[in-house]
């Protein structure tokens, strides 16, 4: 009996897990994100910065530490070269970080990171939604992707949140239901 409850219990676990963990394949157009704390999107979602569908290649992975490893960004699929600013703001660095080029825009309290990605843009120049700021490099992942990390004062932050494409929690009972 309690083996049986165990392995109920583990199979539920595993449920939960896989339910949590984002699959390689296009984020619903309609999605919103579902976060509240003040530094979370409250207007509207971004656009997203590649054309064509919408697949993350590599999810989100918050560090336990500041110093832990993780994945501080999103591998976005890219069909086409040309990236495009998912919301207006200023170019805050354009340049090479350690062997890869690297575009940063302030967006207010949010800063978009993009990698690998020539731009001819520079520092102090302002951007608007929707507007070709770069060409993704090849390089970074098997298939033509970019990756785009976003930062709150200094602290990474799931991309996806301001792009639309955090699912909505389900907790499932871990109980029979009577």
């Amino acid at each position: 009996m309690r083996a049986a409850r165990l392995r109920r219990l583990g199979i539920v676990a595993c449920c939960l897990a896989l339910a949590a963990t984002p699959a390689i394949s296009p984020v619903p157009a309609n999605a919103v994100p579902t976060a509240t704390a003040s530094a979370e999107p409250t207007a509207p979602p971004w656009s997203w910065p590649v054309a064509g569908p919408r697949a993350v290649l590599r999810p989100f992975v918050a560090p336990a530490e500041p110093w832990s490893p993780g994945h501080r960004g999103v591998d976005l699929a890219a069909e086409s070269e040309v990236l495009y600013a998912p919301a207006a703001g200023t170019v805050r660095f354009a340049g090479w970080v350690v062997d890869r080029p690297v575009l940063s825009i302030d967006h207010g309290p949010v800063i978009s990171s993009y990698e690998p990605v020539t731009s001819p843009l520079r520092a102090g120049e302002p951007v608007a939604a929707g507007q070709p700021i770069g060409t993704v490099l090849a390089g970074h992942c098997d298939a033509r992707c970019v990756h785009l990390g976003t930062r709150v004062d200094g602290e990474y932050r799931n991309p996806l949140l301001w792009l639309g494409g955090v699912p909505r929690a389900v907790l499932l009972p871990t109980r029979p239901v009577r």
